[in-house]
């Protein structure tokens, strides 16, 4: 038997391996599900035998994920969350019970799956493994090492050849708001991208969609009747309205099949259509799941807690950090922040590299009264000139900082103790401010990511 890894070496295991989240250029990206089922096949797959939702889309995909997790808790199963990218440390990825698995759990998985990775190189036939796809197949490990009775399972990217879709047949499968993102690997329109989200939808099994633009439900719709998958459509068939919102959270009643008064302490008008969008989920599995109940679904969606999405940091000046990285997101962010603070907002912005800065900044503009263009310490990130160029462009004063912390600084300074900041543009920089903050997920800070890129 090997060694046990240390944290570390697991990390560096699993990182020396091609890492598409951090990769400069993935139009090359080849992804296939047979080399992954391959390796958890010869691991007793890990990956069956309990209740599994499976969530893709653009945007909302991770906060609608936490809130199902909850929701499964709170309805009596011991609950697995995979989910992607970490804010500090990288345990946040994998969740069993509400809380990050341990460090020696996620290095005891990665120690038990090296030999079988070693084993398929000998003769890799569909390509070698990636970062993701190992990292999928620990969060596995981990779920079946602590008991997991349920799963809920965030695609990385797309989902047809995503690595999480390896379930033959998950409970439901839930599509969030698909907009323009990641065009380079999945394709250059809406519609293509809808087609790449819609692959997780399989034979006989239902998906919940959520609101989505008129070419992305038409593609959808025509997988579930080629599936013969019945779908909830959410838009159609649910309601929602917010009764009200301060910086401690939110309250608003969704009427499914039945009424809920809700409340939770995610901001936002998005984080009440994801609450439906889980809500509707919950009560399509509760008609084949005992345990799931009108009281658990309060109760979870009470609970969740999804950290880097309009999470208030401070308050004088009123610091607001969000993972909003494309056009559609950068609106919906404007919206949330004009409900939140009267005053426009010092902007520290960070974007990677494929995003569309010049689509970013006209979203974002009419919010901003100043920007502090960053680069986070990911490969994949965009010069700060980039970003405050796109800026200046909109007619925004803006000025490219050295470091995600002297952008802080700056911002902070500027805005004074009645302003207002927000930190956007990548989830990488939000992590950064985090940690500077000493605000990371569970008080984490992972030491050992600051040997690899990305680090916060």
């Amino acid at each position: 038997m090997a060694p046990l890894l240390t944290y570390d070496q697991a990390l560096a295991y699993l990182y020396s391996f091609i890492d598409y989240e951090r990769a400069d250029d993935r139009s090359g990206a080849r992804f296939d599900l047979r080399r992954v089922e391959h390796v958890l096949h010869a691991l007793g797959d890990p990956h069956l035998g309990r209740l599994t939702l499976h969530v893709a889309g653009t945007k909302g995909k991770g906060s609608t994920s936490a809130y199902l997790a909850a929701i499964l808790q709170q309805s009596g199963f011991r609950t697995g969350l995979l989910t992607s990218p970490h804010l500090c440390a990288f345990v946040e990825r994998i969740r069993v019970g509400g809380s990050m698995v341990s460090e020696g759990a996620l290095a005891a998985a990665v120690t038990a799956l090296q030999p079988f990775v070693a084993q398929y190189h000998l003769a890799p036939h569909w390509g070698r493994l990636t970062t993701f796809e190992l990292v999928t197949i620990t969060a596995f490990l981990c779920f079946r090492d602590a008991g997991a009775t349920a799963q809920v399972l965030e695609v990385g990217l797309g989902g047809r050849l995503d690595a999480t879709n390896v379930v033959p047949a998950p409970d439901v499968a839930v599509i969030t708001p698909i907009s323009l993102d990641h065009m380079e690997v999945l394709g250059p329109t809406v519609s293509h991208i809808a087609r790449e989200k819609a692959g997780i939808v399989k034979p006989g099994r239902p998906v919940v969609v959520a609101p989505q633009p008129p070419e992305a439900m038409a593609v959808i719709r025509e997988v579930a009747v080629a599936q013969r998958a019945q779908l909830f459509d959410v838009a159609g068939s649910v309601r929602w309205k917010r009764r009200r919102q301060d910086l401690g959270g939110q309250e608003f009643r969704v009427a499914a099949r039945r009424d809920y008064e809700l409340t939770s302490s995610l901001l936002g008008a998005v984080q009440v259509e994801n609450a439906a969008v889980a809500v509707a989920t919950a009560e399509v599995l509760e008609r084949h799941t005992p345990g799931i109940t009108a009281a658990a679904i309060r109760r979870g969606i009470a609970s969740a807690r999804w950290p880097g999405r309009l999470q208030v940091l401070g308050t004088f000046p009123l610091v607001i950090a969000d993972g909003a990285q494309n056009e559609a997101s950068a609106r919906r962010l404007g919206k949330a922040l004009k409900e939140l603070t009267p005053a426009r907002a010092i902007m520290v912005v960070g974007l990677s590299i494929d995003k569309d800065a010049a689509g970013f900044a006209a979203a974002l503009a009419p919010q901003a009264a100043r920007v502090i263009a960053v680069q986070s310490s990911n490969p994949r990130a965009a010069p700060a000139a980039t970003v405050a160029g796109a800026f200046s462009a909109r007619g925004v004063p803006a000025q490219a900082a050295a470091t995600v912390a002297e952008g802080l600084g700056v911002a902070v300074a500027a805005a004074g103790p009645d302003g207002a900041v927000c930190v956007t543009g990548s989830l990488f920089v939000v992590g950064e401010v985090l940690a500077l903050r000493g605000l990371c997920p569970g008080d984490v800070i992972d030491a050992a990511e600051h040997a690899y890129p990305g680090a916060c």
